[in-house]
């Protein structure tokens, strides 16, 4: 009787274990990576293989054949606005990456169903199919790898690589329109919020472009609470414009209130206010100018 209910009471703890949420050390461990492209953030969640000796392109993955390009669960790519991948445009979103390797050419392959594996894919669900090409590495890397390299606020390459071999996906975003998008919707939202009307008018300044509604937007700012800072942007707008006259006082003013204001920010940009009223007061006609003009009449 005894040993029965010893029998038991093992089957039971052996049944706990088994069930038991218990974290261990995994031969593919998790990782993500999340890289920000002009005001797009890209996300890749993806496991991470390890060579341990093995041939891997050609043998352990085969040439021509749907991989699910990492292990364990499907490897996952999110996207906060549209992104082109090499040229072909891929809607905002959540998608499961896939990829065909060769040893010339790679199908890249953005698939819909995010829970996707190599048994349960289907190619109807595909979003976006791209070729991409594999390069040599001259050192190998032990654990797959997904990153982004190449980075300016429009593009980066997103590079998988794995073994003694990298393909690379050119990605690009339209920053601009989003970016344009972004400002317009915080300054809808926020219409009386001074600092918001202070950094879409920036933003436009940085762009030259729309600088009347720039201008209108850094006055109304002013209106609702003048700092350095709005008038600096008042004055470069206004220098853009080419109204240098009407944009120096703007900028001594912002000088003279930053050194005032008590904002410890100030001090990053008081060179740059200064050298604007200099650049003002140098492109505007000297008093002897003036006169020498006058006398030529």
């Amino acid at each position: 009787m005894k040993k029965a209910l010893v029998q038991v009471a093992a089957f039971c703890l052996v049944a706990q274990l088994a069930t038991a949420q218990i974290r261990l050390p995994q031969p593919s461990p998790s990782a993500a990576v999340m890289q920000t492209v002009g005001v797009t953030d890209i996300t890749v969640k993806y496991s991470r293989p390890a060579m341990k000796g093995r041939e891997i392109f050609g043998q352990l993955v085969p040439y021509g054949q749907l991989w699910r390009t990492g292990a364990n669960a499907a490897t996952t790519f999110q996207a906060s606005t549209d992104v082109l991948v090499e040229g072909q445009k891929l809607p905002a979103g959540t998608y499961s990456i896939f990829t065909i390797p060769a040893q010339n050419e790679w199908t890249l392959i953005f698939n819909r169903n995010t829970g996707a594996s190599t048994d349960a894919y289907k190619q109807e669900e595909d979003a976006l199919r791209v070729k991409i090409k594999p390069a040599t590495t001259s050192e190998k890397v032990e654990s797959f790898f997904i990153g982004f390299s190449d980075l300016t606020d429009s593009t980066a390459k997103m590079d998988i690589a794995w073994a003694n071999v990298k393909a690379a996906a050119n990605l690009r975003v339209d920053v601009n329109t989003t970016a344009q998008a972004n400002v317009e919707k915080a300054v809808a939202e926020k219409p009386e919020d001074s600092a918001v009307l202070t950094a879409a008018a920036n933003y436009n300044l940085s762009k030259g472009r729309n600088l009347d509604q720039a201008l209108a937007w850094v006055d109304k700012s002013i209106g609702l609470k003048e700092n350095f800072r709005n008038l600096w942007v008042k004055s470069q707008i206004l220098a853009k414009m080419g109204k240098v006259a009407q944009a120096l006082p703007l900028a001594q003013k912002a000088l003279s209130l930053g050194e005032t204001s008590g904002d410890a920010s100030f001090r990053f940009f008081k060179d740059a206010i200064a050298k604007n009223v200099s650049d003002y007061q140098a492109a505007l006609p000297q008093p002897a100018q003036l006169i020498k003009g006058k006398k030529k009449k």
